[in-house]
């Protein structure tokens, strides 16, 4: 199977070919750290994560870069606010991020690199656009030169003549930018500081980058002049991305990224998240409310990446139950191994080493589920279609749901109409492709250890000594030893002759 990326440059589905075999190198644009993360960076973060999850487990090494940008009107304005500084601002929410985004399972990048450790390879970019006559300087400021750059709208599919035209009625004629650039749509790449505000030494005066500049830099200083994916919401098109490659490839003569990966938008209650609508929702908020991780992931997970995502009471009541479906397949094991007349089942890395999880068709290892080919084969076929997420939940659900079938035959009939190898093959395969999407599920500390203490000898004591107290008309008795054994886990049924089964 051919795994295929829809890319937004060429606007159709593309066979994946890194430039170099068996290596993956991606970049994402991160965020501006001036707030909290919104269920918008949940989605984004979250697609990339499983972007990045499903290409290790495909058997790529993949060098994953993710910026901060850490100098911005957004976070000067909130230092000026609350009388503190850029850089106090700036480590908080970076902090934040790290402490919101591992609540969801997204694993850390390669490299997070600031924008403000990046200031010489900034420079240096700058330098060369001017020298290539790509840029010019004027009291301080740079400006890019977009009239010189022909292939300028080629992402987002956008004409530089038909956005002057459109633009023509709704210029602000106060902008005293508009009076310094040579073209309207000309953009900053390095703007001379404003009075109390911080700002760097540069080759025009001190000043501070501009926006655009600082990922075309970051990607090239770590990630060389080409990498296979750049990624980011579909609202960074343009003009963010449109501006990354001209800045980019009139300097390297080759292409910035061979993929351009986009997101679509979250929208509360099909309106757009707007502070002023009182409907701009935060990751930690939502999480410290109840909702579960995982439900929060699985709901991002039910759409497609590339389209747009509704956040609603009853989607997320929809996650919830799905959830529920999940786990359950999920802690089987757990609940029923013993039933089965086995110990809980054992995974081989049961803590998540993607590179240990590769399907039977990579070179690179051997899968360690054995049997699992078909639910491997229809998950990986999902994936492959540009990272079908629906379709591939679809395989986790198939599996859950026979596994709880199993467990209720197990229950209500004593035995199940799988042998016990079977149905291992499928925990241990819904374990793994779960994992690839980053949705784990782990049992109560407090019950697991409990359980481990409480051997097969044990719990059939118990059995018994609550049989004799049933003959003795103790219920009392008997009702407190079920109650004990239910609340480690261990659920007991009469059967109509008299004898007592348990799981």
């Amino acid at each position: 199977m051919t795994l295929t990326i829809y890319n937004t440059l060429t606007r159709r589905k593309e066979s994946f070919q890194p430039q170099e075999p068996g290596k993956v190198k991606m970049y994402c644009c991160g965020v501006t750290v001036y707030d909290y993360c919104h269920l918008g960076h949940a989605r984004s973060y979250i697609v990339w994560d499983i972007v990045r999850r499903y290409l290790q487990w495909r058997g790529y090494e993949v060098q994953y870069v993710q910026n901060f940008t850490d100098i911005d009107d957004k976070i000067l304005n909130r230092a000026n606010a609350e009388g503190t500084s850029m850089q106090e601002v700036s480590e908080r929410y970076i902090q934040a991020y790290f402490e919101d985004i591992r609540r969801l399972n997204v694993m850390d990048a390669s490299d997070y690199p600031r924008v403000t450790e990046n200031i010489s390879a900034i420079h240096q970019l700058i330098q060369e656009l001017e020298k290539k006559d790509y840029a010019y300087a004027i009291d301080g400021d740079v400006y890019y030169k977009v009239q010189n750059f022909s292939e300028y709208g080629k992402l987002s599919g956008r004409s530089l003549d038909d956005m002057q035209a459109g633009a023509s009625n709704r210029v602000d004629s106060e902008d005293p930018s508009l009076k310094k650039k040579q073209n309207l749509f000309d953009f900053a790449l390095w703007k001379a500081a404003k009075p109390g505000e911080p700002a760097w030494d540069s080759p025009w005066g001190v000043g501070r980058p501009g926006w655009h500049i600082e990922c075309s830099a970051m990607v090239r200083r770590l990630l060389g002049d080409t990498i296979d994916i750049h990624g980011g919401g579909g609202d960074l098109v343009f003009p963010h991305h449109e501006n990354e490659i001209a800045q980019s490839e009139v300097i390297t003569l080759k292409p910035l990224a061979r993929y351009w990966m986009h997101n679509g938008m979250v929208t509360v209650n099909s309106e757009k998240m707007s502070k002023s609508l009182g409907n701009f929702t935060m990751i930690r908020q939502l999480l410290d409310q109840g909702i579960e991780p995982n439900v929060l992931r699985l709901f991002v997970l039910q759409a497609h990446y590339r389209k747009p995502l509704d956040f609603t009471e009853d989607a997320i009541i929809s996650a919830e139950n799905a959830w529920k479906t999940l786990k359950e397949g999920l802690l089987f094991s757990y609940q029923y191994g013993q039933g089965l007349g086995t110990n809980q089942f054992k995974i081989q890395n049961s803590k998540f080493k993607i590179k240990e999880l590769l399907p039977p068709t990579s070179s690179h290892a051997q899968c360690p589920i054995p049997n699992a080919l078909p639910y491997v084969e229809s998950f990986q076929r999902a994936m492959d279609d540009d990272f079908n997420t629906p379709t591939a939940l679809a395989v986790l659900f198939e599996l859950a749901k026979e596994l709880r079938r199993q467990g209720n035959l197990l229950t209500h009939q004593g035995k199940t109409d799988t042998s016990s190898e079977t149905i291992k093959q499928q925990w241990q395969t819904l374990v793994h492709l779960a994992q690839v999407l980053g949705l784990e599920a782990v049992p109560k500390d407090e019950t697991d250890a409990k359980q481990e203490r409480l051997s097969n000898a044990d719990i059939e004591t118990l059995i018994q000594q609550r049989q004799n107290a049933r003959k003795q008309r103790n219920f009392a008795a008997s009702d407190l030893i079920r109650d004990q054994l239910q609340a480690v886990g261990v659920t007991l049924i009469d059967k109509p002759d008299g004898t007592t089964v348990w799981h």
